[in-house]
């Protein structure tokens, strides 16, 4: 089973693959708490009463938080590179940028 974990997650080895978990798990829970004073910051309860765009407005700014902070929390990893990749597949999903 961990063989196919490293072989989805295109690790190089088994430490490999637990530094990308510690990096994913560090970078998610940080972009929800980091995410909060930017909010208030914009006064998104102030811009809209919807509750849909509000929701769409807050994970709009997560993402991007989350984006920001896996390049940062990977490179104090030493996983720059593998990172800068994930990141970069998934701006081609979303398609902001073309392969």
């Amino acid at each position: 089973m961990l063989e196919k974990f490293i072989k989805v997650f295109k690790a190089d080895s088994l430490s490999h693959l637990i530094i990308i978990f510690i990096v994913f798990g560090i970078t998610g829970s940080s972009s929800v708490v980091l995410s909060e004073p930017i909010l208030n910051y914009l006064k998104l309860d102030e811009i809209t009463n919807y509750v849909a765009v509000h929701m769409l407005l807050r994970i709009l700014v997560i993402l991007i938080v989350y984006q920001v902070l896996l390049i940062v929390v990977g490179s104090i990893f030493g996983q720059f590179d593998y990172f800068k990749k994930i990141q970069k597949r998934f701006l081609v999903r979303i398609r902001l940028i073309k392969k």
